[in-house]
């Protein structure tokens, strides 16, 4: 099976490629750095030729509003290109809770994302992950000041990202999904307690404090961004992880 994989030079992209090689399929990366614009539509064409399967794991330059055009016209080019190639399968991956969380231009922008992908030509799959393990320390960084951290107790249900690219492999090597997938980590944490539980195990001196409005996730409410009974739950804990990485 040839698969392109948009975005096939990032984080979760470059293992999913590496993965399907290794399985005997075609991965082909598709990024700038491989000539391929998803604003233009530049390099597309090529990049897709004799494809079957297209996986998008491409991401906006900003979290701003801006990503609403990003994702508008990534889409939309991927599509029209794809139906241009006979591509057979289009994969997205996405966010748990994603159409939850209107006040975030991000993830408005994905919901559209995911929008366009349902009203278009080519059967579809859309694979959505809780938080990756590894942005904790990003998200940490967005409200450190000096030596402290401020963070909400918004609940996170956090996923390591090799066990997104298992999942991300799973559903574009199988029969196009017609609907969503959710995936998550196996426990819930406060985002706070998750905050004090990296800064602990990096042995970081700084200290958490319980701001409700601090940061991205200040914004959302509830446990939106937690999955439901119908997700599958990937088997690694945040901090077997983090020992790991030690």
């Amino acid at each position: 099976m040839k698969l392109a994989v948009i975005g096939g030079t990032g984080l979760i992209g470059s293992q999913v490629v590496r993965k399907l090689n290794e399985a005997g399929h075609e991965a082909i990366p598709a990024s700038q750095s491989t000539g391929v614009d998803l604003i233009s539509g530049q390099g597309l064409d090529s990049a897709l030729e004799g494809t079957d399967v297209v996986i998008d794991a491409s991401n906006s330059p900003t979290f701003d509003e801006a990503s609403l055009d990003f994702f508008r016209a990534s889409m939309s080019n991927l599509l029209a290109a794809g139906e241009r190639a006979g591509v057979r399968h289009q994969v997205v991956l996405s966010i748990v809770g994603v159409d939850q969380v209107p006040q975030l231009d991000y993830y408005r922008a994905k919901t559209l994302q995911e929008n366009l992908l349902r009203q278009g030509p080519t059967p579809y799959s859309i694979l959505r992950a809780t938080q990756f393990f590894e942005f904790v320390d990003a998200v940490l960084s967005w409200t450190s000041d000096g030596d402290t951290v401020r963070l909400p107790s918004t609940p996170l249900q956090p996923i390591a990202a090799a066990e997104v690219v298992d999942a991300l492999v799973e559903v574009s090597t199988g029969t196009p999904l017609g609907g969503i997938r959710d995936i998550a980590g196996p426990e819930v944490f406060p985002l706070d307690e998750l905050g004090r539980i990296t800064l602990a195990a990096q042995g970081d001196a700084r200290t958490v404090t319980l701001d409700e409005n601090a940061g991205l996730f200040g914004a959302v409410t509830g446990d939106v961004l937690t999955a439901g009974s119908d997700a599958r739950l990937a088997p690694t804990h945040y901090r077997d992880w983090l020992q790991q990485r030690r």
